[in-house]
């Protein structure tokens, strides 16, 4: 039974890394992360396809390995989040407006904070 709740998040994880690949704020490699951990569980198969993937990957061995974010997926999560919330101070009333723009603020210190 664990198993295939596993297997089933690995694959809904790896259809939100698909979808992410085509829409801008969406994000695509930490679906691949996910669906990888949850593939390790469920599917050495599936995992060790995911880490062969030549665009997917080096960034999860990367993670796996260091807790590592490319610099130039740093600067993509950043800018990803910066249009998120200038797009929520113009479309949100105060004070809910703020919420986006703290967990910008939060989720953006930790991402550079990560190694590269």
């Amino acid at each position: 039974m664990r198993r295939h709740f596993y297997l089933a998040c690995g694959f809904l994880s790896l259809g939100l890394g698909a979808i992410g690949a085509f829409l801008p704020l969406l994000p695509t490699v930490p679906f691949m992360i996910l669906a990888a951990f949850c593939f390790a569980r469920s599917s050495p198969a599936l995992e060790a396809r995911l880490l062969e993937h030549r665009q997917f990957g080096p960034h999860i061995r990367r993670w796996r390995e260091r807790g590592a974010i490319s610099r130039r997926g740093k600067k993509a999560a950043l800018a990803a989040f910066a249009f998120s919330g200038v797009l929520a101070l113009f479309l949100s009333p105060f004070p809910w407006c703020l919420i986006p723009v703290a967990a910008a603020l939060i989720g953006g210190t930790w991402i550079w904070t990560r190694p590269e």
